[in-house]
């Protein structure tokens, strides 16, 4: 079954260069997003609780805008996840834009998992 593409934005009081270490670095990613998490290289092995881990390899990053990566499961497909930084021109307003895929039934339910994600990024740096 092919999936669809989502998007979710949250704002978040704090700076691009501030939030890119928490979207694309180890120590940062181990913050929020997982319980803990190495990098070798483009390498990503995210460890969740209770052990269980997943592969996902740096596509493509710019500092302080963005970072994508792809699922190890994923590998031959188009499907990636990113999360990009904006900030509105006008207003200075720094917002996370996540990118996803998820299979038609399970749209909902990937989009309130980032966006418990994303609270627990927010709680963590005080935003």
């Amino acid at each position: 079954m092919s999936k669809k593409k989502f998007e979710i934005e949250v704002s978040v009081n704090a700076s691009p260069s501030f939030l890119y270490n928490y979207i694309a670095t180890p120590s940062g990613l181990s913050e929020w997003f997982a319980e803990n998490v190495n990098s070798r290289g483009e390498k990503f092995t995210f460890i969740w609780d209770g052990g269980y881990e997943d592969v996902a390899y740096l596509v493509r990053s710019k500092y302080d805008e963005y970072v994508r990566y792809r699922w190890e499961y994923d590998e031959d497909t188009k499907y990636y996840f990113e999360i990009r930084i904006q900030v509105d021109e006008l207003t200075n307003d720094v917002s996370l834009v996540v990118t996803d895929f998820a299979e038609d039934d399970d749209i909902d339910e990937a989009k309130d998992l980032w966006r418990s994600q994303l609270e627990d990024l927010k709680h963590t740096i005080g935003s």
